[in-house]
């Protein structure tokens, strides 16, 4: 499951700064927290955060054996992943992003709106971005207008406010 992606270098002393792709960062990204690193070349490496420290929100970590800006700039792009067996059980009506990537999304009078491809925002201002006819329409993942979410069977369905599936 992705976590974050690395952003780019930063200092001379192998840090990087982090992009996150979490709600629970501060439990991502520790010391001695084991993530696996998908290189732009596909290559996967396991990296240990040997410190980590947050900057306007972002982590900005240093791994194990990373000690030197030419290492850190290496890792420019890498998605950083944990196992799918490391991730917890969530309470009803919530979800991983990754859950609902795929999803079918379909009006509550049975309508097809299109299928989720991206989650985007934080937890408390999240989005699903449909794509629908080659175009992406931004649905607020709200109880209000996300009315049944059904991850096993991989439909959503909604009651939107008026106008909002004709938005651009």
């Amino acid at each position: 499951m992705l976590v974050g992606v690395v952003a780019r270098a930063h200092g001379n002393r192998g840090e990087v700064i982090v992009n996150p792709e979490s709600d629970f960062v501060e439990e991502r990204f520790r010391p001695d927290r084991r993530l696996f690193a998908k290189m732009r070349d596909g290559r996967t490496s396991a990296l240990t955060i040997a410190t980590v420290r947050f900057h306007k929100e972002r982590p900005v970590v240093r791994f194990a054996g990373i000690d030197t800006m030419n290492d850190a700039e290496a890792l420019a792009g890498a998605e950083l992943k944990v196992l799918e067996s490391e991730i917890a059980v969530l309470p009803d009506r919530l979800f991983y992003r990754h859950e609902l990537v795929g999803c079918e999304v379909e009006t509550k009078d049975g309508r097809a709106v299109g299928r989720v491809t991206a989650v985007e925002g934080p937890i408390g201002g999240s989005r699903l971005v449909v794509e629908r006819a080659g175009a992406e329409i931004l649905i607020p993942l709200v109880d209000e207008i996300c009315v049944s979410i059904d991850t096993i069977g991989r439909r959503i369905l909604v009651d939107p406010p008026e106008g909002l599936l004709e938005l651009k």
